[in-house]
């Protein structure tokens, strides 16, 4: 069994309208590509823009609520979409989708949380993922408005993911907030994704938390980003030690470091990036092959414990007959 513990499925608005990519993925797709790689599972959740937000803005790349959405509810249709596409349009295909649906922990939390609850009732999901940076929606808010979050997380026993930065212009999603709120609430399981940004402070702070665990998702862009010493990764001083040249080599070591806390995932699509960005063009692109040769380079034990072994501990399956 190997499991990518990180992929997105539909569609981005923002990034289609403001020319970013990627920004769709369907799940016939994903597990085609995926499948003849070796991966035999996915947790996939929605994109991040969602129809609630201010779509006339996003054009120019604005971030606007209250005006000019098609929805009312944060992530309300994008959570429906998701789990009828992978449990009525395509049930077959979506017995290997473990689906999570995706929170803004600060703006109509408890109308989201109604929405999850009846959802709930009529479609099986396990988990909750938050990506706080592109949404501008401070991730400290899950501690209080975004509350209704963790008590369903705690009532329901499920999980949540939650993208994390170390960039200083970041103000939504560091990563020390993050951990903070996971040692805030031990009863509840959180994973950080993006490796912290390889910040070796927050890496040992999770190794010594019972409920938290980081995954690798976007490695090879990211080990791409520490060589080049780009500011979204953790800067030298603090970035674990590896060698970043080799996306190989850091996943083994990392995987040697932090034996039961680290779990693989693609982050497909956006193991690439390309964006136009202050006139100039920027692209961060890897493959899923890239991904998976970077996994495998970790060597056979640690591919079963990071793809299998600590992802089933962390989502922690009521039934586990449903990845049979």
């Amino acid at each position: 069994m190997l499991i990518d513990c990180h992929n997105h499925l539909g569609a981005d608005l923002l990034f289609y309208l403001h020319g970013d990519f990627p920004y769709s993925q369907q799940l016939v797709q994903m597990q085609h590509e995926g499948g003849a790689l070796g991966i035999t599972h996915w947790i996939a959740f929605p994109f991040v823009s969602y129809a609630a937000m201010d779509v006339t803005k996003f054009r120019s790349g604005g971030i606007g609520f209250g005006q000019g959405g098609l929805e009312t509810v944060p992530y309300a249709f994008e959570n429906k979409r998701l789990l009828d596409e992978c449990q009525k349009l395509f049930p077959e295909e979506g017995k290997r989708i473990l689906p999570f649906v995706m929170v803004d922990p600060m703006r109509n939390t408890d109308e989201q949380a109604k929405e999850l609850v009846k959802l709930r009732g009529e479609y099986r999901f396990h988990g909750i993922k938050i990506q706080s940076t592109i949404i501008q929606s401070d991730i400290k808010r899950l501690a209080h408005e975004g509350k209704v979050f963790l008590d369903l997380a705690r009532e329901w026993d499920v999980p949540f993911i939650i993208h994390s930065s170390v960039a200083k212009d970041d103000l939504w999603a560091q990563a020390h907030d993050i951990i903070d709120i996971a040692e805030a609430n031990p009863d509840i399981r959180f994973c950080a994704a993006h490796s912290c940004r390889y910040d070796k402070e927050c890496l040992d702070r999770i190794q010594a938390l019972p409920n938290a665990w980081f995954d690798n998702s976007a490695h090879c862009i990211h080990c791409v980003g520490a060589v080049d010493n780009l500011p979204y990764i953790a800067p030298r001083d603090r970035r674990f030690d590896s060698d970043y040249s080799d996306p190989g080599r850091v996943t083994a070591d990392l995987a040697a470091a932090y034996p039961d806390k680290f779990i693989w995932g693609s982050d497909s699509p956006f193991y690439s990036y390309a964006a136009e960005i202050s006139g100039k063009v920027v692209k961060l692109i890897s493959t899923y092959e890239a991904e998976i040769k970077a996994l495998r380079a970790a060597g056979d034990e640690a591919v079963q414990r990071i793809t299998c072994t600590n992802t089933l501990k962390y989502l922690k399956l009521a039934d586990e007959s449903i990845l049979s």
